[in-house]
């Protein structure tokens, strides 16, 4: 049977120095493709590149020594990337047949990602498998294996609720903002600081197309920067009070020392806009916005704490989750490796059947040389007669394999029937 490897890094066992390193880009890995495509080793290859993890994933020809070509894989990294092997090789996992197909299953249902559950796992691993198959490096293997990836992946996601609940501080304001304002289309932002997550959080926002950003920073080249960013407004920090009026979400994340909106001034704004809600998401540490402002009417406050929660809960949920994940994993490991054994199955048989024929050929010429005197008719009967003698002497073994059990090690018979009738099965080009 053909063996399945697949040799990489990721987050779980190398910085992301380390990574970086040994990252593939587009154009890195069609060429990289190119030369595994030459190798007269392996069949069949895959790269998957992203800023998480680099894994090659590969088919070699039948009769390699596994060992030798993991060294291969290794050092062909290592030159393509110009980073020396003593430099990765403890980071490297490496997965043989079952390992490497259940690995391959977890990281494209995204029980593999730093943040489990999250959705862009899928759509980087089929645009690798569509650059190896535009590339002519996949075939019938890698074929099966990759869609029956993508088959789990979505079974998984629309399953269990793995991907249902926010694990990432942004993404659990945005779920938030999305309970108080049932359609945020029409809603607008202001954006108070310049902070990565607050940052993170206005791109959640925009996905979810918010009407209009507004950008207030005390230093008023850096709001217009980030306002052209969002393709917002930008207004002095000065002005962040005005602005109140025109808003409905505020996300802030600056690095000042006392409040930089207080329950006063929230007040004055509100009558302005007649009471209509407020959404106050604070990411700052020490805070921005003055708790007390929850005491105000429709006016909602959330610091980093609460998000925190939300994010914790989140992720005991989809721990849960993740364990219905893992057996519809293990069940398609087990169903990809009956279609391998299947194929080895066939191969045998049809091994087998040749094998048979050859030898009832070889004898039936060599007696019939003998029997000169025979009528065409004589010589017919005796073919058919030894052929029916030769399928009815391999007609038992042959039921035997193909009725596979449940609970049966294919692979043990298979190799005593190669070994009983001397069957040697090269694998297809």
């Amino acid at each position: 049977m053909s063996k399945i490897i697949l040799i990489g890094i990721n987050h779980k066992t190398a910085s992301v120095e380390l990574r970086e390193k040994l990252s593939f880009s587009s154009e890195d890995t069609i060429a990289a493709l190119e030369i595994l495509k030459q190798d007269i080793d392996i069949k069949e290859s895959l790269i998957f590149s992203t800023c998480n993890r680099t894994e090659v994933l590969y088919i070699p020809q039948a009769g390699d020594q596994t060992n030798d070509q993991v060294d291969k894989i290794t050092e062909f990294i290592s030159h393509q990337r110009k980073v020396d092997s003593s430099e990765f090789k403890s980071s490297l996992y490496i997965y043989k047949e079952d390992d490497a197909i259940r690995h391959l299953f977890k990281v494209a249902s995204s029980l593999d990602s730093m943040v489990v559950g999250e959705p862009q796992i899928l759509g980087q691993i089929k645009q690798a498998y569509r650059v190896a198959v535009e590339n002519n490096a996949s075939g019938v293997l890698l074929n099966r294996l990759m869609h029956k990836a993508f088959s789990i992946a979505k079974k998984v996601r629309k399953e269990t609720g793995i991907g249902d609940n926010a694990v990432s501080i942004s993404y659990a304001a945005i779920e938030l903002a999305n309970k108080i304002f049932s359609d945020l289309s029409q809603k607008s932002v202001m954006l108070l600081g310049a902070g990565e997550m607050a940052e993170l959080a206005v791109e959640h926002l925009i996905s979810n197309k918010v009407k209009d950003i507004i950008v207030a920073n005390r230093t008023f080249k850096h709001a217009v920067d980030l306002a052209q960013k969002f393709n917002g407004q930008a207004v002095k920090f000065e002005e962040r009070e005005d602005a109140l009026k025109e808003v409905d979400i505020i996300i802030s994340s600056t690095g000042a020392a006392d409040y930089v909106l207080t329950k006063t001034q929230v007040k004055r704004a509100m009558k302005k806009r007649h009471h209509h809600t407020l959404f106050f998401i604070d990411i700052a540490v020490p805070r921005d916005i003055d708790p007390k402002i929850n005491t105000i009417s429709n006016a909602y406050v959330y610091d980093i704490d609460d998000l925190k929660n939300i994010v914790e809960s989140n992720i005991d949920q989809r721990g849960k989750e993740t364990v219905k994940a893992q057996r519809f994993i293990e069940e398609a490991v087990l169903k990809f490796r009956k279609w391998l054994e299947s194929l080895a199955i066939v191969s045998t048989i049809k091994a087998l059947n040749d094998k048979m024929s050859s030898i009832v050929d070889i004898e039936f010429n060599k007696t019939l040389s003998n029997l000169k005197h025979l009528s065409s008719e004589d010589i017919q009967a005796i073919k058919r007669m030894t052929q029916a003698i030769a399928s009815r002497s391999i007609h038992d073994p042959i039921l035997f394999l193909r009725n596979t059990g449940n609970h049966r090690d294919d692979s043990l018979y298979l190799s005593v029937t190669h070994q009983l009738f001397n069957i040697d099965i090269p694998e297809k080009e």
